[in-house]
């Protein structure tokens, strides 16, 4: 074998070797992903990922519910990448998710959301008191119906309320939906859903589920609040919360990317088309004169 064959033999080698690092090394824009969220923020969860995909077609993101707590246990013992959360964690959490992560914890905030209390459109109640939200969270009537135990939509609500989840009395039914759509069988409770349930403007599936309930506002040392983008933005809203993105990933890859994107402007319309408020930009007025 000549000398310039072994040459390009040897060129070749080394051209493949490189070309396969390439590939194994962290890549915001190819590649597979999933995302854990509570089903309380599928739906901009989803629409942010359909936004990511488009805009960056060799990557296929998979949105699965599961709830609050579970997912972000899945994220402490490397069974998820990403997860969606609300909730403030305990000092207790951050440890252990700065130990398992061998991370800072840095929750990528990118959206207002919120719990509301809502009764069928039939019902003569127009308001909710937070004394009366308390009161009823430690009754045994359980005149409260939530969408299931570990929900983000009962952890806040206890957080708020000073309490643990398993010191409250409530009841369920599985679902955002279907605790709206089964509410008129029970009159005389409220049930207790996660906004963007029922917040993207023109989805036909979130406009029939607005057509059966009506949002209660919330009653605070006198005044009425109501979870609408004026609520939402300025947090008079009682239970407002804030969406936020974990990751266990070190290094930029598509985790990274699709946070990125979530929190710069591309994402953040998304998030108000979603009919939330978004935690990065807000709505600039100009008068002029």
């Amino acid at each position: 074998m000549s000398k310039l064959k072994v040459f390009i033999l040897l060129l070749l080698a080394f051209v493949v070797s490189c070309s396969k690092k390439e590939d194994k090394s962290p890549s915001y824009h190819k590649g597979d992903m999933t995302i854990l969220t509570d089903e309380s923020f599928k739906s901009v969860t989803e629409a942010l990922a359909d936004g990511y995909m488009i805009n960056y077609p060799e990557t296929k993101i998979k949105v699965v519910t599961k709830k609050e707590d579970l997912g972000f246990l899945d994220l402490l013992n490397d069974k998820a990448r990403i997860i969606v959360m609300s909730k403030e964690l305990s000092a207790e959490e951050v440890k252990a998710y700065e130990k398992q992560a061998d991370l800072k914890f840095l929750p990528a905030k990118f959206a207002a959301d919120a719990v509301v209390f809502v009764v069928p459109k039939s019902s003569p109640k127009t308001s909710i008191t937070m004394e009366e939200i308390s009161e009823g969270m430690q009754s045994d009537e359980k005149n409260f119906i939530f969408d299931g135990a570990n929900s983000s939509n009962l952890n806040f609500v206890a957080q708020k309320l000073k309490k643990l989840p398993k010191d409250l009395k409530y009841s369920i039914i599985p679902g955002n939906k279907n605790v709206i759509e089964e509410l008129n069988k029970y009159p005389d409770k409220i049930g207790v859903v996660g906004l963007n349930t029922i917040s993207r403007p023109y989805d036909k599936n979130a406009e029939k589920l607005r057509e059966l309930i009506k949002i209660l506002p919330v009653e605070s040392k006198g005044k009425l609040f109501s979870p609408d983008f004026e609520g939402l933005r300025e947090m008079k809203y009682p239970f407002t919360r804030v969406l936020y993105f974990l990751t266990n990933e070190g290094n930029f890859n598509i985790a990274s990317g699709f946070i990125r994107y979530s929190c710069t402007q591309l994402g953040q319309i998304i998030v108000q088309k979603e009919g939330l408020q978004p935690y990065n930009i807000y709505r600039r007025e100009v008068q002029m004169r």
